[in-house]
């Protein structure tokens, strides 16, 4: 045996060529395969495009008997089979045995392999879990088990099965042979985890370096997103590209306004029927569509190198996922652009999914999240974070390709503000989730924190010198630094570490990166968030000045006529009809007829006296799907509900709620909430607040509230009544 061994491996670069038709090995390769043939136990950690298929595929074409493949996605194993039959003449070299099959196509695929015509057989864990497919497995001779995608076996991995963690047993079942365990991400927790539960902790481990030259990593505030994705894929024409999106929801709609945009690309999502989903990636890989827009299903083992382009609409669950996905791109070693957008409200609302889930599930998931926050926020080498995370060194100062080194952020000092955020948490007896932390901080009474008397303690107002998006940006960085706990038993209620007591004992240098706005978006309307700058500032001076002239005719505060960032936008888009004036974000149809074509004579004598060419700038079509919380929204209110039965049944807080309100009232749509105005706050004060914004410069809710008094009104009923008086005034 030994020597039949020896002759296969001196013959490895014949089978190589003969089967596979490379003519040398890539990596640790080589070493792989003849620690199987070597009949070894064997863990293979090679990131994606490092080749790890065929560190099983070869040696399982070499022996006699069939290789078990374990894998997780019927979609993975159709991909395996058609590229290992693409290689043979011989199409029962390779089978799946699967769900998808009918009771005759199960009995060929038992044929050939009785018939030692089938080298590799991909089995999902359910179907090896299958008492028929054990008895039948048992009279066969199997050569190794691979078992790909091993990190789901972990609950500390990002995919984690369930179904993984009985291979062991099924495997000493069926019948013991060496075991190759393969995936490109685990931590080294992970791959303990995953050694122990198949109990392979001896086996010879064969790491490759996680590093990606190729890959260029860039993480963008969340904003306008649809808009950013189709510009950056129009500006690539003809590059193959994946989109992933947490939702299916949003996958089927990103994906059809992609179509409409003349983008050619498809969805890809497990809701879908099975023949839809493998005729879209069939599509993909045949390049008959550029983009595949996918939840994290799409993409384990596809074989398509030449994608240039990965791009998360959302940021997946942990840094694990994020890897793995942006692997996906430039397979070939050629050109990979990894753009995620970020907000941090997208993690506050997988943290909301991870209630109800028991406690310990709760706390791997959120130690996963907080891991993705880090990366998200980090100043620090893009590149050096994520392979320290897979505990791997990158010595480089400066790796050349990723947005942190190519456009370094300015530091500041943090540790003033971390001892004053720790303090609060502690005076209000750690009972608080960080909204209203920082509400305390910045001196903003809202009814919870006078309830509970905490706008008498010295911290209230402590830090008013910053804004509440400053406050919740140390507490994140806090969290991420393990001085913050969350206390999970009491809905996220923030909670000092003892790390964190050390820090408030002995403060030290806590560095913190100056924000790129990724607190702000989280949708795509564009209306909130960042300070925008007019791409014009003459044209901009001259809009406000007419828009003042208009105010004052109509005895309207300017702000209620359009607002600065549409009056910016404005300065880019040079909207000369009313038509291009009603697409610009802020106005809407309605406000462009009441106040429009003074604007649009004014832009266009600017225009015709200055020759300037337009830019022919993105108008992006959408297919109405994404009104769907509006149309909610508005019809609720059409129907006098209380906006507290509103918000449950989107599971939205109020705030969130009246965020969501604002945007329709300042994109053009009225909204009379008069009904449940009239039930919740005093006339009064109702008269009282709408005067307060009739002679208002400005619709500041800073101003507003230090204007009417914080103990006399909330944020609550002032932006109740702002939102009365837009549409009152403005419609």
């Amino acid at each position: 045996m030994a020597g039949h061994i020896k002759c296969l491996m001196m013959e490895l670069k014949d089978y190589l060529k003969k089967y596979f038709g490379f003519d040398t090995f890539k990596g640790n390769q080589e070493a792989i395969i003849e620690n199987i043939l070597a009949g070894r136990d064997t863990f293979v950690l090679m990131p994606t495009g490092g080749g790890k298929s065929l560190c099983y595929q070869l040696p399982a074409m070499i022996q006699d008997g069939t290789a078990i493949v374990i894998s997780p996605l019927i979609a993975l194993m159709k991909n395996q089979v058609d590229a290992i039959r693409g290689f043979s003449e011989e199409d029962g070299i390779a089978h799946f045995l699967n769900s998808s099959l009918s009771k005759n196509e199960i009995q060929s695929v038992k044929d050939d392999i009785l018939a030692h015509k089938t080298k590799l057989l991909y089995v999902a864990p359910e179907s090896l879990a299958k008492d028929d497919n054990i008895q039948f497995l048992k009279q066969i001779k199997i050569s190794f088990y691979a078992i790909d995608e091993a990190h789901c076996i972990s609950e500390w991995g990002h995919d984690f099965r369930p179904e993984y963690r009985s291979i062991r047993s099924r495997v000493d079942e069926i019948g013991r042979a060496p075991i190759i365990a393969l995936t490109a991400t685990a931590t080294p927790k992970v791959q303990s985890d995953i050694q122990k539960t198949l109990g392979m902790v001896e086996a010879d481990v064969f790491k490759s370096s996680f590093n990606r030259p190729n890959l260029i990593y860039e993480v963008r505030p969340k904003r306008d997103v649809t808009k950013e994705i189709i510009k950056f894929i129009k500006a690539n024409p003809g590059k193959s590209g994946i989109v992933y999106c947490l939702s299916r929801k949003k996958v089927e709609e990103l994906a059809e306004t992609l179509v409409i945009n003349g983008i050619k690309a498809a969805p890809y999502h497990a809701g879908l029927e099975s023949s839809v989903r493998s005729a879209n990636q069939d599509k993909f890989l045949m390049e008959e569509i550029d983009v595949i827009v996918a939840t994290i299903a799409f993409g384990m083992g596809i074989d398509k190198p030449d994608v240039r382009f990965v791009i998360h609409h959302d940021m997946p669950k942990s840094l694990e996922g994020y890897y793995q996905e942006t692997g996906r791109a430039g397979r070939d070693g050629g050109e990979g652009r990894c753009i995620a957008f970020y907000s941090y409200k997208d993690i506050q609302m997988l943290e909301k999914f991870m209630q109800g889930k028991p406690v310990a599930e709760q706390e791997i998931g959120r130690h996963l999240l907080m891991e993705t926050v880090s990366y998200a926020e980090s100043a620090v080498c893009r590149r050096k974070q994520l392979l320290h995370y897979f505990g791997e060194e990158y010595n480089e100062d400066n790796c050349g390709a990723c947005d942190n080194c190519l456009h370094p952020r300015e530091l500041f000092e943090g540790k003033d503000s971390v001892v004053k955020v720790l303090k609060t948490v502690i005076a209000v007896k750690e009972f608080f989730k960080p909204d209203l932390v920082a509400n305390v901080l910045c001196g903003v009474a809202d009814s919870t924190i006078k309830a509970y008397k905490y706008n008498t303690i010295p911290e209230f107002g402590s830090g008013k010198e910053h804004d509440e998006k400053y406050w919740q940006t140390i507490i994140r960085q806090a969290l991420v630094a393990d001085l913050l706990g969350k206390n999970i038993e009491n809905y996220g209620s923030l909670t000092v570490t003892p790390q964190g007591h050390e820090f408030l004992e002995h403060p030290h240098s806590f560095m913190i990166a100056k924000e790129r706005d990724y607190d702000d978006g989280g949708d795509d309307s564009g209306e909130g968030g960042g300070a925008m700058v007019a791409a014009d500032q003459t044209l901009f001076s001259m809009l406000c000045d007419l828009r003042k002239d208009i105010a004052k005719k109509r005895g309207l505060p300017p702000y209620i006529i359009f607002q600065d960032p549409a009056l910016q936008d404005m300065t880019i888009h040079y909207p000369m009809t009313l038509q291009e004036l009603g697409n610009i974000p802020g106005v809407g149809q309605a406000k462009a007829m009441k106040f429009g074509q003074p604007f649009c004579d004014l832009i266009s004598k600017y225009v015709k006296e200055n020759e300037i060419e337009r830019p022919m700038d993105l108008v992006v079509k959408t297919t109405g799907n994404n009104s769907g919380m509006k149309l909610y929204i508005v019809q609720s209110i059409d129907r006098k509900l209380g906006l507290d039965v509103i918000a449950d049944g989107k599971g939205l807080e109020m705030d969130e709620l009246l965020t969501e309100m604002e945007k329709i009232v300042n994109s053009g749509t009225k909204l009379n909430i008069d009904y449940y105005i009239d039930e919740v706050i005093d006339e009064d004060c109702q008269d009282d607040i709408y005067e307060y914004f009739r002679e208002a410069a400005t619709d500041s809710l800073e101003d507003a509230l230090k204007e009417l008094g914080e103990d006399d009104y909330t944020e609550e009923e002032i932006r109740l009544m702002r939102i009365k008086f837009i549409c009152n005034e403005a419609y």
